[in-house]
This record gives structure tokens, C-alpha cells and sequence, in this order.
């Protein structure tokens, strides 16, 4: 998953992530990869229904925050 990786940490950098948080969430998705397809897709859904990106990461991210805090 190295190049997905490097995209990723791209793509969180623009957005102003700390590096220490990027690496927390590189870790995290590679502990439970299946979980964050699982996420992107509710969000990806969620926007395609009209709720814009930032609303519809929060409310599925709070839906699965209980198997979140198991990862980090």
C-alpha cells in the first residue's frame, strides 16, 4: 500500500494536516483498511445525496467512532 500511502499523505498535507496526525491515520488504515473503504463510501453517498464533504465526513465518522478509537 506504498504508493496509496504517498497519495494519501499528499492529499492530507494539502489540507493542512499535521504530520504527526498523518501518520496516525496512515496507521490507522492500515490497521483496518476494510473499515476506511467502509467510510469513504457512506461520505462518498452522502455527497452524492447533496450534503457537501466536510458535513458528510463528520456524521460518518461519528457513526464509526467507537472503531475508530479502537485503532488509534
Amino acid at each position: 500500500m506504498g504508493f496509496q500511502n504517498f497519495l494519501l499523505k499528499k492529499m492530507l498535507r494539502t489540507q493542512g494536516v499535521p504530520e504527526a496526525q498523518i501518520e496516525m491515520f496512515i496507521t490507522m488504515i492500515e490497521k483496518n483498511p476494510e473499515l476506511f473503504k467502509t467510510i469513504a463510501a457512506e461520505i462518498q453517498e452522502k455527497v452524492k445525496g447533496g450534503m457537501n464533504q466536510k458535513e458528510a465526513g463528520m456524521e460518518v465518522m461519528k457513526k464509526y467512532e467507537g472503531e475508530l478509537k479502537k485503532l488509534v
